[in-house]
């Protein structure tokens, strides 16, 4: 049966850096949820971070990328190693499509914050979203799940 990797926000889990959830209330999430397809993860606490925790933004230089809290602390390895054990789910369960949170320093698909902690928005992906298309991978978000929807269902129907 094929699995679908999911944000553990999107399930109700108060996970998000300030304790709160960002639930989905959407019926086929729920028929895949007790149909056992969902592997669920935060990969901010897999990396080991808590919560709550301070807010945290993707920051580019010339030289580098890092994940930097409010208060300058860089984070980049608990957001690297929460994506690596993200890719890891998914190699183990043999995952194709994963549903993640859009603008999230993890895994925003195709936003995410531009790393001055003003709420402005710009294009780009997470760290946890990075690693897994580049391993084949398909990642969408609360913004275009209709479309994930589509293509699982169209996936499921071919395999038969």
């Amino acid at each position: 049966m094929e699995k679908i990797l999911i944000s553990s926000c999107f399930l109700g889990n108060k996970v998000r850096y300030d304790g709160g959830d960002n639930l989905i209330e959407n019926e086929t999430i729920e028929r895949w949820r007790r149909e056992n397809r969902l592997v669920v993860i935060c990969p901010e606490l897999a990396g080991g971070l808590s919560i709550p925790r301070a807010p945290a933004e993707i920051q580019i230089s010339d030289t580098s990328i890092a994940v930097k809290t409010i208060v300058g602390e860089d984070v980049t390895a608990a957001f690297e190693g929460g994506a690596q054990q993200a890719l890891q789910l998914c190699e183990r369960y043999n995952i194709r499509y994963a549903l993640l949170k859009e603008s999230s320093p993890s895994c925003g698909s195709s936003t995410v914050y531009n790393g001055e902690f003003n709420q402005q928005k710009i294009p780009g992906q997470g760290i946890t979203t990075a690693i897994l298309r580049a391993n084949g991978v398909k990642v969408y978000s609360e913004k275009n799940l209709s479309v994930l929807i589509n293509e699982f269902r169209s996936f499921e129907l071919a395999q038969y």
